[in-house]
């Protein structure tokens, strides 16, 4: 059984560390520390902890953002989970928590950013939770230590979770939805591998991917489905107002 609840206790945040490390693999020096979830939860943010019995083994924390127009939102800067429980669910219980907050306090929008090149997790983002890709960033936190990006620039796409938008809801009632796309974008299933092996080709499928987004975007076009096939991962962008 897993359990998902608020955290605002120091002892509870120091146990992020440990998890950081674990699905991460970064250094001491990239590690966000306990203060870093403490000023979070003390200033309109919300952190939640995934927890088997006394271990924690997921979490999540959204730290409040407002928009130039001044409409409040969250940036969910960080969802982890244990290796051993991933395609568990826990991921998407501690996304519906926060929404059911976000909902509670008022809020319409929750963002957060994503590597363009995971598959997995642009599936998830986009097919299992709703959200649309408007923008992307190139080399958005600079250069990483994590092995996981694999010494490629940190691009990144920014979901938008409209979490009472009626997309939003359909989806996580698990209706589906009708796409009609203009263009996509695509990504190989083996890219872990071309980064470790081949990085130069990994590279220009980073940059190329890149250019087309950009592109596609200031055409006024949006993600709003994910596809999967045995080879790719690919986006699939149509007109959003």
């Amino acid at each position: 059984m897993i359990e998902i609840r608020s955290l605002s206790e120091l002892a509870e945040f120091s146990e992020t560390l440990q998890l950081q490390q674990k699905v991460w693999r970064y250094p001491d020096r990239d590690l966000f520390p306990e203060r870093f979830f403490v000023v979070v939860s003390k200033t309109g943010g919300y952190v939640l902890g995934a927890y088997r019995g006394d271990e924690l083994v997921g979490f999540s924390v959204a730290m409040p953002g407002v928009k130039p127009d001044g409409r409040p939102y969250w940036h969910s800067h960080m969802l982890a989970v244990l290796p051993q429980y991933r395609n568990s669910g826990v991921g998407r219980r501690l996304k519906l928590q926060q929404r059911e907050e976000g909902l509670r306090r008022g809020l319409e929008l929750i963002e957060w950013t994503f590597n363009p090149l995971e598959v997995k997790n642009a599936f998830f983002n986009i097919e299992r939770l709703g959200a649309i890709v408007r923008r992307y960033v190139e080399n958005q936190y600079g250069p990483s230590s994590s092995p996981l990006d694999g010494g490629l620039p940190t691009d990144r796409c920014i979901a938008e979770w409209w979490i009472t938008s009626p997309r939003v809801v359909s989806v996580l009632e698990g209706r589906r939805t009708t796409h009609h796309p203009e263009e996509h974008v695509a990504v190989p299933v083996d890219i872990g591998r071309l980064r470790q092996e081949e990085p130069e080709r990994a590279r220009e499928i980073q940059r190329s991917n890149a250019a087309r987004f950009q592109e596609y975007f200031l055409r006024g076009l949006a993600v709003t489905g994910f596809e999967r096939t045995p080879s790719e991962g690919v986006y699939l962008l149509e007109p959003w107002e």
